[in-house]
């Protein structure tokens, strides 16, 4: 076949998502498409996937997504010729410990918020169900009548024909050598088909490459953190009378079973995994397996056994070992690269690649063809890579974890262990000599919370209170009643300087950005929808210069969304996030204890809030941000990393005649929530619009436009469709965490954003969405409210207002 010298958009990657892109693409109208398969369709991991279709995933929107890929899957074979194997056989999960009891119960209600349909069932109806499972310890047993089983590799081929039907080439044999670029976009792929080499010019490349995609990314400098483990299972020999089944997972022996052609499957996700390929993947590797590792099985299948006595007297027909990839965080990459316009990527899918890819290539698609994503992507979106997790050591250590985190218990706050301090604040040493718990959010070593003299530093997972709920309220009250010490290095600091600077923001931002310097403004970079793309605070410097400080999760993405709008304007964008400490002096004696290492003047008149001055501290020069994220009287004090150290002991020297308490991020959530304040990727992303997450204060008409203004007053014009609502429950003893669903006058209507523990209100706190369109907020709070945790419902009160300090005196004391 001659291929094209100039494409619409190449496809790198013949498994299932680069048959889903390519399907979607031209579903969409675009018929100028070409897939390049280095070997033949499904010959990397898609064709010895297990081929299970589970609805429920994590959040509403990838949920979303799997429900779609199971609609597609049901519909491919009419609308192709090609039978994909899809058949709805739903799915029985069981519980054999009072932990994941609670986490099942939890996950059906989220199922039942969700829309997917779910039952609790008793044991008798599990055995009735499934006869030849054994149930005797079974603590708890939910079915999903919509799950189900396919085909994997005809899924793929129906979906490739499907393309190929409205236009699109799709070319086996052909190996993809390089992407090339020419600074700051694609411009195309080389080709090489052993015989021939060439290079189609192309205006979008979308690497679906698999274990093969992250090494392809990284010659274009692209972060894609990914790593194949070894992945096992079993077939028996047929087995009489074994009939149609639900798939049965029994997560707390790592096994899944599914039956098929009258055989059974035995799949595992063991607790360590076995990485593979270290020094590449071959690229000769084709419709191949690993080699067997039965000792590796085998604690797998003598729990299998004894659950179901039929693997002691049904032959082994296969015993299967091959290559899936993993990521660092347990969730696919999906999105435009922030390190190369036109570069996208779908890839990473962790063992739910069928799944997933149907929604995942319809959702690309969409945003390749509209230029923004259709719905909040966030959870899966490629702008959450760091640039070091391309570290393949680092890769193949956290993978052998992650793989056995997918059936592992899901409890609150769980820690990685694997692949830790990579980024350490300046005072990591000092944090850890104080008995600080740490946990990591994008390489960053973050205290959580401090152990006592004596405590294990450890977590000891719950889902009620755990270990360290004394210690976070001692924290959470010494912030409420005197003042407390965190360490924020951890958050992105970007510089944005330049004549056109002001302008430039001032056209991302929502708020007036145009201040006079030592100004601290906090603001939402949004959509042309009104969506929220960014969170974050601007500080003037001076009449060129801003500093910009975002969560240390987005950083990446922030970069990228301005870097995208900057175009030819006289601005220079620089990540300033290494160059500087941050720490967070807050609660009603900081001004007391501030004074008491800086003679600058810090009372309200010379010090109001929302400004930045630098002051003396110690010996050193700090620049103190009057801001607070906790609802108290607070500086963030901005020091140069070479005097962090400095800076935190004087502070901490000073603070033993203050009462002064370090304090970790559980703290710090704890207090946020209770002051009602947002938290981009929870309570707000690039789908909730700024006026119904009760932003509004932070948007200003008035000034010149704005990306987002015009949608921003259309909301205004047509009325909220749903607001933001704080809860408190009214037993002080259950727990928050998210995703509790929110009953309104007895009918489920949404979830939980976020939740953690009010301490000083007394009870467990939650924010959440509620629908409202046409209502007034008194019609909104005249219902009666309940949060739904493990199906069993508990009254709340509920309030658009922050329950803690409505009015904002004590920030602003």
């Amino acid at each position: 076949m001659t291929l094209p010298t100039h494409a619409r958009a190449v496809i790198i990657g013949g498994g299932v998502s680069g048959c889903s892109v390519a399907y979607h693409l031209s579903k969409l109208g675009w018929t100028d498409i070409v897939l390049l398969e280095r070997k033949q369709l499904t010959c990397g991991t898609t064709w010895h996937a297990a081929g299970l279709v589970g609805q429920l995933r994590a959040s509403q929107n990838m949920t979303r997504l799997a429900k779609y890929s199971a609609d597609l899957y049901l519909r491919l074979e009419e609308e192709t010729g090609i039978a994909t194997g899809m058949r709805q056989v739903g799915s029985i999960s069981l519980g054999l410990t009072e932990d994941r009891r609670q986490e099942l119960l939890r996950q059906a209600t989220l199922a039942r918020a969700f829309d997917v349909e779910v039952q609790e069932i008793t044991l008798a109806e599990v055995k009735a169900m499934y006869p030849h499972v054994h149930i005797d310890d079974v603590t708890c047993a939910v079915h999903l009548p919509g799950d189900g089983q396919c085909d994997p590799a005809n899924i793929a081929m129906a979906l490739a024909k499907g393309a190929r039907m409205r236009g699109a080439r799709i070319v086996e044999g052909v190996r993809v050598t390089r992407v090339t670029d020419d600074g700051a976009r694609v411009t195309g792929v080389d080709w090489d088909t052993g015989d021939e080499q060439g290079h189609i010019a192309a205006d979008v490349v979308i690497n679906c490459g698999g274990m093969w995609g992250r090494d392809l990314a990284a010659q274009s400098g692209v972060t894609l953190p990914l790593h194949a483990c070894e992945h096992f299972y079993l077939v028996t020999e047929p087995i009489d009378g074994l009939g149609h089944l639900p798939v049965l997972r029994v997560p707390d022996e790592c096994a899944y079973y599914k039956s098929d052609a009258g055989k059974m499957m035995l799949g595992a996700f063991e607790p360590r995994a076995k990485p593979w390929g270290m020094g590449g993947i071959p690229e000769d590797f084709c419709f191949d397996a690993l080699p067997e590792d039965f000792d590796h099985f085998a604690p797998i299948l003598e729990k299998a056994t004894a659950r179901m006595p039929m693997f002691e007297t049904a032959g082994i027909h296969t015993f299967f070992n091959g290559p899936e990839s993993f990521t660092p965080d347990d969730r696919y990459y999906l999105g435009e690269a922030p390190e190369l316009k036109g570069y996208w990527v779908a890839a990473g899918y962790n063992s739910i690649g069928i799944v997933s890819s149907g929604g995942a290539g319809m959702a690309l698609a969409h945003w390749i063809a509209e230029g923004e994503a259709p719905f909040d992507l966030w959870e899966v979106d490629i702008r959450r890579a760091q640039p070091f997790q391309r570290n393949r050591r680092y890769l193949r250590d956290r993978v052998t974890e992650t793989l056995g985190l997918l059936y592992a218990d899901h409890w609150p706050y769980r820690q990685v262990e694997t692949a830790r301090g990579v980024r350490r604040s300046p005072v990591h040493e000092h944090l850890k000599q104080a008995g600080a718990v740490f946990g990591e959010v994008a390489g960053w070593e973050r205290a959580n919370w401090f152990a006592l003299p004596g405590q294990a530093r450890e977590y000891r997972y719950d889902w009620h209170r755990q270990n360290w709920f004394d210690n976070q309220r001692a924290e959470h009250m010494a912030v409420r009643t005197g003042v407390g010490l965190f360490d924020m290095t951890s958050f992105g600091k970007i510089r944005v300087e330049g004549r056109e600077a002001c302008g430039f923001l001032n056209h991302l931002c929502a708020n007036e950005v145009d201040v006079p310097a030592g100004r601290v403004v906090y603001t939402q970079m949004l959509n042309a929808k009104g969506g929220i793309e960014s969170d974050l605070t601007v500080t003037r410097l001076s009449e060129t210069a801003y500093l910009l400080v975002v969560p240390g999760a987005t950083l990446q993405r922030d970069l990228a969304w301005l870097r995208a709008h900057a175009g030819d304007r006289a601005v220079a964008i620089t990540d300033m996030t290494a160059s500087e400490a941050v720490f967070c002096l807050m609660g009603p004696k900081s001004r007391e204890m501030l004074q008491a290492v800086s003679p600058a003047a810090l009372d309200n008149e010379a010090f109001p809030f929302g400004t930045a001055q630098e002051i003396e501290l110690g010996y050193a020069l700090a620049r103190a941000h009057r801001i607070s994220y906790v609802g108290e009287l607070g500086w963030e004090l901005y020091v140069s990393t070479d005097m962090a150290a400095h800076v935190f002991e004087t502070l901490r020297e000073a603070g033993a005649d203050h009462g002064l308490k370090l304090c970790g991020l559980h703290a710090l959530d704890s207090c946020r929530i209770e002051k009602a304040f947002r938290h981009f990727g929870h309570d707000i992303t690039d789908e909730d619009h700024v006026l119904e997450a009760g932003l509004g204060f932070a948007v200003r008409t008035a000034k010149p436009a704005f990306i987002g203004r015009d949608a921003v007053l259309r909301k205004r014009e047509a009325g909220l469709a749903r607001r933001m609502l704080q809860f408190r429950l009214d037993d002080p003893e259950p727990m928050l965490f998210h995703n509790e669903a929110v009953v309104r006058d007895g009918r489920i209507v949404s979830i939980l954003t976020s939740g953690n523990y009010g301490h000083a209100l007394g009870g467990a706190i939650g924010m959440g969405y509620v629908p409202c369109a046409g209502e007034s907020a008194e019609d909104v709070l005249s219902s009666s409210y309940e949060i739904e945790i493990a199906g069993t419902r508990h009254r709340a009160q509920a309030s658009l207002a922050p329950m803690y300090d409505p009015q904002s005196e004590r920030v602003r004391q």
